[in-house]
């Protein structure tokens, strides 16, 4: 259902996360997520850390708040390598490729982006807060509207759906052609997509596709991405979810046995719960797609946003 040939999304990774053993302590972090997702993409990687020369193994660092002003240090020699990770975290930021998205190192000094600790000062104390890594928060700073994730909170279905719902999406997008025709093609697969998690967002792209203005064609597409990353930046709200599935339901309903409706019902209740992932009701509206072929709206990467195999990747609520 997804479009062809199936395109690879580019993903910057915390080179410690199973692919060397670069951590402070001279070990690497094995993630199922990272191992399942490395056939569907191309990685790039790398390790801040190391890059500016603290070594494998290496005595860890910490963010303090120095009058508000946040340094990278390394309480075991006194040093304070601030300037040397700020000078590292650009020239890996310029250095990047086209990207697509990040899954970065928890709770980092460096790659954290949400539980990296704050502390008063180099020598061991409570820590003040929580917050992003250098390099993490200078990702968020450069890429805002693009999937950033760790790999704590990838575990997470809801947030993981979404990642990889972003990830392959705005893959699918760079890879078409700068043609009006292949933009076309491109929002008419993923229409209900974008309607269940935007509709206003989506009703622009649709306009932005007529092109009443007569606008130049990459001015439309420049235009269509910009209009693309805000509709997917939050999650799709369950009631829309909801809305988009009851629809659906209604074209095979009549073919349905009592049994059935009732699952599917059933299945809705427990998705409005938070008790099953998105990717288990739309399994099942998939499975009618197969059974009663040209029934239901015309195919749409709704029903497989991402590689099917990385639907069933473990995950907890």
């Amino acid at each position: 259902m997804i479009m062809e040939p199936i395109v690879k999304p580019v993903v910057y990774a915390s080179r410690c996360l199973g692919f060397d053993k670069c951590r402070y302590n001279g070990a690497t972090i094995h993630d199922d997520f990272i191992k399942k997702l490395k056939p569907h993409v191309t990685y790039v990687t790398a390790c801040p850390e190391v890059d500016i020369g603290l070594g494998i193994p290496r005595d860890p660092v910490r963010i303090v708040l120095k009058k508000g002003i946040r340094r990278l240090v390394q309480p075991a020699t006194q040093r304070d390598v601030t300037e040397l990770m700020k000078q590292r975290v650009k020239k890996i930021l310029n250095g990047l490729p086209r990207i697509d998205g990040f899954m970065l190192k928890s709770r980092s000094p460096s790659c954290g982006i949400k539980d990296t600790k704050f502390f008063p000062k180099m020598e061991k104390s409570a820590a003040l807060g929580k917050g992003a890594g250098f390099f993490g928060c200078a990702v968020i700073k450069r890429f805002p509207e693009y999937p950033i994730e760790d790999e704590g909170r990838i575990r997470n279905f809801r947030i993981r759906e979404h990642f990889l719902t972003r990830l392959f999406t705005l893959a699918r997008f760079r890879s078409i052609e700068k043609k009006i025709g292949a933009l076309v093609a491109f929002h008419t697969i993923h229409k209900i997509l974008f309607m269940m998690y935007n509709k206003k967002e989506m009703k622009t792209l649709s306009t932005l596709i007529a092109n009443r203005d007569k606008m130049p064609v990459l001015k439309v597409f420049e235009q269509y991405q910009v209009h693309l990353f805000t509709a997917l930046l939050k999650p799709p709200r369950s009631t829309t979810c909801i809305n988009v599935f009851t629809r659906e339901f209604g074209y095979f309903s009549k073919y349905l046995t009592q049994k059935e409706k009732k699952f599917f019902l059933d299945s809705l209740q427990r998705y409005h719960l938070r008790e099953i992932p998105l990717s288990t009701v739309l399994s099942i509206i998939s499975t009618w797609k197969a059974r009663f072929n040209g029934i239901s709206s015309a195919q749409q990467v709704l029903f497989q946003p991402y590689p099917e195999d990385m639907i069933l990747c473990y995950g907890v609520l």
